[in-house]
C-alpha cells in the first residue's frame, strides 16, 4: 500500500530521508552527479533560505511496505505569481521508481496541497531560485549530468507526469560547443572592439575571489534586470540575490567572470564555471577537507566549462552589447584549458541567443522539459 508522508523540516531524521532519497535511486549511476548535502539541506530550512521569507513550500516521501520509494516538494512562490498574475503551484524535487501508481499519489498530494491555497495551475520542476535546474530531462540521457545546474533523471519520468495529464510548458536546452570549432564571425569581433574603442561599455576581468566580492552587489542587481523578459523571471530581493552569489562564488573561477559595464554599472555579466562533475560523483554528497581538495583539483584540471548565465541589460542588446558578450565567450572558452564547453539551460523563449549560439556552432545535446496542468 502507497503512504504519503508530509517532512517535517524541524525533524532532522526527515529531512535526511527526503535528501538522501534520490542517492538510492541513482546509486552508481554513471550520469547523475550527486549534490552536496549540506546544500541540499537549506531547501527545507524555513530559517535559511531566502525564499521563506515570501513563500512557501511542503515535501512529501512515497512509501511501499515502509521503503521510501518517492518524493516531492510543493512550492508557492508568491512573488513569481503576483508580478505574472499567476496562481501557480511549482513542484521541484520528483524522484520516484518506474510505478505508474507512486507517481500518481505524489502529484495528487501536491495538488491537494494546491487547493488547500486555492492555486489552480501546476508547473515544474521549478524551484526555489535561479541555480535550481528546470525540467524533466527528455533527451541526452547518454551524456553526464552538468554539476548542479541542471537536472538528471531516468527516462520514464516524463512518462509518468504524461500519464497524469501534464503538457510541455517549456523547453530548456543546452547546447554543446567544441573549442576547435567554435568561432565567432570576424564581425562580432570588430563590433566588439569599436565598442570598447568608444568607451561606452567596458569589460571588468577578475584574476581573485576578492575582486570578485567588491562587484557581487552590481552582479546580482544586473542578473536581476537583464531576464525581465524570460519565461522564469520575477524580481529577486536583496537576500535572494546574496543568496545566489553566496553559492556560486566559492566555486567559481574569478577569471571565467565577465562584467559588462557602463558608467561604473554592471549591465551585462558572463558566468562560467569549471565542470566538477567528476569530483563531485567521488565526493557522494560530502563535503569535508578531503573532498574540497578533490573539488579544487578538478577544477584546476577540467577540460569541460558550464556557460551558465549570460545576459545583458534590454536597452543595450542593440548598441553592440550583444556582440561584446560573445566576443568574451569565445575568449574564455579558447583561451584556457577547456576544450568542451556546455551552454546550460537556454529557453527556447529566449529566441535570439538560441539562434546566436546555433549560428557559432552550438548543437544542442540536452532537452529539459517543464511541465504543466490546470487543477
Amino acid at each position: 500500500m502507497i503512504q504519503i508522508y508530509q517532512v517535517n523540516p524541524e525533524n532532522k531524521a526527515d529531512v535526511n530521508r527526503f535528501i538522501r532519497l534520490p542517492f538510492d535511486l541513482y546509486q552508481n549511476h554513471p550520469q547523475w552527479v550527486p549534490p552536496l548535502l549540506i546544500d541540499l539541506r537549506l531547501y527545507l530550512n524555513r530559517r535559511k533560505h531566502p525564499f521563506y521569507e515570501h513563500s512557501d513550500a511542503d515535501f512529501f516521501i512515497a512509501t511501499v511496505d515502509g521503503k521510501d520509494v518517492g518524493r516531492i516538494a510543493a512550492l508557492e512562490n508568491k512573488r513569481f505569481n503576483a508580478y505574472h498574475q499567476r496562481s501557480d503551484c511549482q513542484f521541484y524535487f520528483f524522484d520516484s521508481i518506474n510505478d505508474q501508481d507512486v507517481a500518481t499519489a505524489l502529484f495528487n498530494r501536491a495538488f491537494e496541497w494546491a487547493h488547500q491555497r486555492k492555486l489552480t495551475r501546476i508547473v515544474g520542476p521549478k524551484g526555489m531560485g535561479p541555480l535550481d535546474g528546470y525540467g524533466i530531462l527528455v533527451e541526452g540521457f547518454e551524456h553526464r549530468q552538468m554539476m548542479n545546474m541542471m537536472n538528471y533523471n531516468y527516462s520514464y519520468y516524463s512518462q509518468l507526469v504524461e500519464n497524469i495529464g501534464f503538457k510541455k510548458e517549456v523547453d530548456f536546452v543546452s547546447c554543446y560547443l567544441s573549442a576547435e570549432s567554435f568561432r565567432m564571425p570576424e564581425r562580432i569581433h570588430s563590433i566588439a572592439k569599436r565598442v570598447l574603442e568608444r568607451g561606452t561599455l567596458q569589460v571588468i576581468r577578475f584574476e581573485n575571489r576578492s575582486q570578485l566580492r567588491r562587484w557581487a552587489n552590481k552582479i546580482g542587481k544586473a542578473y536581476n534586470n537583464s531576464f525581465v523578459n524570460n519565461w522564469e523571471y520575477y524580481p529577486l530581493t536583496e537576500a535572494e540575490i546574496q543568496f545566489v552569489l553566496n553559492n556560486f562564488i566559492p566555486y567559481a573561477d574569478p577569471r571565467l567572470i565577465k562584467i559588462i559595464t557602463h558608467n561604473d554599472d554592471a549591465v551585462g555579466f558572463l558566468f562560467g564555471f569549471p565542470d566538477i562533475s567528476a569530483a563531485l560523483q567521488r565526493a557522494r554528497g560530502r563535503l569535508n577537507p578531503w573532498t574540497m581538495l578533490d573539488l579544487m583539483r578538478e577544477m584546476k584540471k577540467t577540460d569541460w566549462i558550464s556557460l551558465n548565465g549570460a545576459g545583458i541589460l534590454p536597452e543595450f542588446q542593440g548598441r553592440g552589447g550583444n556582440a561584446l558578450l560573445y566576443s568574451e565567450m569565445e575568449s574564455t572558452v579558447r583561451s584556457y584549458q577547456f576544450r568542451h564547453a556546455d551552454l546550460t539551460q537556454v529557453a527556447e523563449t529566449a529566441v535570439q541567443m538560441r539562434r546566436d549560439l546555433e549560428n557559432v556552432g552550438g548543437k544542442a545535446y540536452k532537452n529539459h522539459r517543464v511541465y504543466w496542468m490546470n487543477i
